[in-house]
């Protein structure tokens, strides 16, 4: 998707139906598109305020001025990625809200390490689990977990509009990455077919627009998946190959930034198949086709 003309809205809220604002942080990347999205969810009797984004005094101080005189009963993180969950306590800092949501998480691999990524700082008051509900005066949020694009990555489903917070694992304007040793493609498909049996009306991802039909999104996502399957075992037919020569076959045009990201999802389905029993690999960077 090609960015949206500027000036983009920054530091405004945007209010997307009765119990949802919206504001996007001032952080856009070849990662995050125009910037993190952040979701206040609720009315003046008490705020939920979702993924409140980077460690930024503008974005704090545009989203204080938003909340205004309403108490913020939550601050909830769908992941700890650093464009979604180090503004939680400076936030916390301004309004006494507790930080809820996901997992801080830990790396428990002997294996590359992916740290630079995640906010290590995070530091939660209370981890939900699949199910688990935040009541505000005027809304209801149920925690639904989405491992795989991280491990301790959460939507949240807003019972009384139908609507889910998908943060990263649904996005608006590209594919999730999945970058192993904590992204797991196994995890984000079992994910995947979760959110596409729920129904919900639409979807508020963090990156990119609002997305109004769910399913049909969900559906090419997973068909998209098992797409990228398939071109790697045609590429391993011919056989052994490396990620590097895979990404450049398989994702011809990509903006070059992203070559790194797109290896690490390639990295993720290798793995993946590697489980199933379909592709081996042969040398540190060298795979073939199992048997």
């Amino acid at each position: 998707m090609n960015m949206p003309p500027r000036p983009w809205p920054t530091g405004e809220t945007e209010r997307l139906e009765p119990l949802v604002r919206r504001m996007l942080a001032n952080n856009p990347s070849p990662f995050t598109f125009t910037g993190t999205q952040t979701y206040l969810v609720g009315d003046a009797r008490g705020l939920a305020v979702i993924d409140p984004g980077p460690d930024d005094a503008e974005h704090i101080d545009a989203l204080i001025s938003a909340i205004g005189d309403a108490p913020v009963l939550a601050i909830m993180c769908t992941h700890t990625h650093r464009d979604h969950s180090p503004g939680a306590a400076p936030l916390a800092a301004a309004t006494g809200a507790p930080i809820i949501g996901c997992a801080a998480l830990t790396l428990e691999d002997d294996g590359p390490r992916a740290d630079a990524a995640f906010d290590t700082s995070y530091a939660p008051d209370t981890v939900l689990a699949d199910g688990d509900l935040v009541r505000l005066p005027s809304a209801t949020l149920m925690t639904v977990a989405t491992p795989g694009h991280t491990s301790n990555h959460l939507c949240f489903a807003l019972i009384e509009s139908g609507a889910l917070f998908t943060g990263d694992h649904v996005m608006g304007w590209s594919t999730t990455v999945v970058s192993p040793p904590d992204g797991d493609m196994s995890d984000y498909m079992i994910s995947l077919d979760k959110l596409y049996e729920r129904g919900d009306r639409v979807y508020y991802p963090a990156h990119g627009p609002q997305i109004d039909k769910p399913q049909q999104m969900v559906r090419g996502m997973i068909g998209h998946r098992r797409m990228r399957e398939r071109q790697i075992l045609r590429l391993l037919e011919t056989g052994a190959s490396s990620i590097e020569i895979m990404v450049t076959q398989m994702y011809p045009g990509l903006d070059v930034r992203l070559h790194r990201a797109a290896g690490r999802s390639v990295l993720a389905h290798l793995i993946d198949l590697q489980r199933r029993d379909l592709v081996a690999q042969a040398d540190e960077d060298l795979w073939i086709l199992a048997g």
